[in-house]
């Protein structure tokens, strides 16, 4: 180990370069930073997933208006500008442009994505009987609740006492 010589700056009771100075003098003057300025602190990471892109549709009165506004421009610059206000891609006005053209406003409406329902398969024809049945049900409960409303509101009007029913089905 080496011997050091200890100067009257560097005493016991000297102060280190910069402390004690605020800390843009230090900086301006060109001073090392403390220690814990040379710190590098880490944020806690978000537990929380970040969304993911979805699928954009465009409704039918906003292609007609950009067909249209298209259709206006006098120039492959003033289409492309078009298209970079608005996000947009040449694939979408020509594919707009061939729907119209097939179906007219029909063909401008978005289109459910995903495979399309086949109502012959039997498991789609037991769940629409099931609905069925679920629906004929529900009416007849709701049938049997305003009979038993209007037994109730009857025996209060001419005073007889309903009979309770224990949990066991015995009257009390």
């Amino acid at each position: 180990m080496g011997v050091r010589n200890h100067s009257a700056t560097e005493g016991e009771g000297a102060k280190r370069p910069g402390e004690g100075e605020p800390e843009d003098a230090r900086r301006a003057a060109g001073g090392s930073p403390s220690p814990e300025e040379n710190v590098v602190r880490l944020r806690p990471t978000d537990p929380e997933v970040e969304p993911t892109a979805q699928r954009r549709s465009f409704g039918k009165a906003y292609k007609l208006r950009i067909l249209q506004e298209a259709e206006a421009c006098s120039s492959q610059k003033e289409i492309g500008a078009l298209l970079r206000r608005e996000g947009l891609y040449s694939s979408h006005l020509t594919k707009w442009r061939q729907e119209r053209e097939q179906g007219g406003l029909k063909a401008l409406e978005p289109k459910k994505r995903g495979p399309k329902p086949n109502p012959g398969l039997p498991l789609y024809r037991k769940v629409r009987d099931l609905e069925r049945e679920n629906e004929r049900l529900r009416r007849k409960l709701r049938q049997a609740e305003t009979i038993i409303d209007v037994q109730k509101k009857v025996s209060e009007i001419l005073g007889i006492s309903l009979a309770q029913i224990d949990s066991d089905g015995e009257e009390s």
